[in-house]
């Protein structure tokens, strides 16, 4: 089956504080705040960008609730986003430069995957990376 392709999925995180929020994604992981508002004194939802990878935050005066913390014991859905990315090795030995922290170290996952995990200020969890090569 063919018809319109569908271009990228951007999730939407629901953040203690938008300004924190923001300003992680753009000095940790290099995104670059594409909203931030509605007013400057009033700032409860934002964008960030980096590359087709766009992620958007609200805070709506509830915690957060990234996968992890539903999948008490199992590990099993601990993402709350894969970001596709052709060179994880290259992305990951940035991100060190800049003193992230990781989650999961770059490596070969048992899924298939080459890539590495990043927890962001409210816990949710990124997976940076792409499907391994074989052959």
């Amino acid at each position: 089956m063919t018809g319109p392709e569908i271009g990228n999925a951007s999730p939407l995180f629901i953040v203690r504080n938008v300004p924190a929020a923001l300003a992680f994604y753009r000095d940790k992981l290099g995104f670059e705040i594409t909203f931030e508002g509605p007013e400057p004194d009033d700032i409860f939802f934002g964008i960030v960008q980096r590359g087709r990878a766009m992620i958007m935050f609200k805070a709506i005066d509830v915690d957060p609730v990234p996968n992890h913390t539903r999948d008490i014991g199992h590990g099993i859905a601990r993402w709350d986003a894969y970001i596709y990315v052709p060179d994880p090795d290259a992305l990951a030995a940035e991100f060190a430069s800049r003193d992230v922290e990781f989650a999961a170290k770059l490596a070969d996952t048992h899924d298939g995957l080459r890539g590495f995990e990043i927890r962001d200020v409210d816990g949710y969890d990124l997976f940076f990376g792409r499907p391994s090569q074989t052959g």
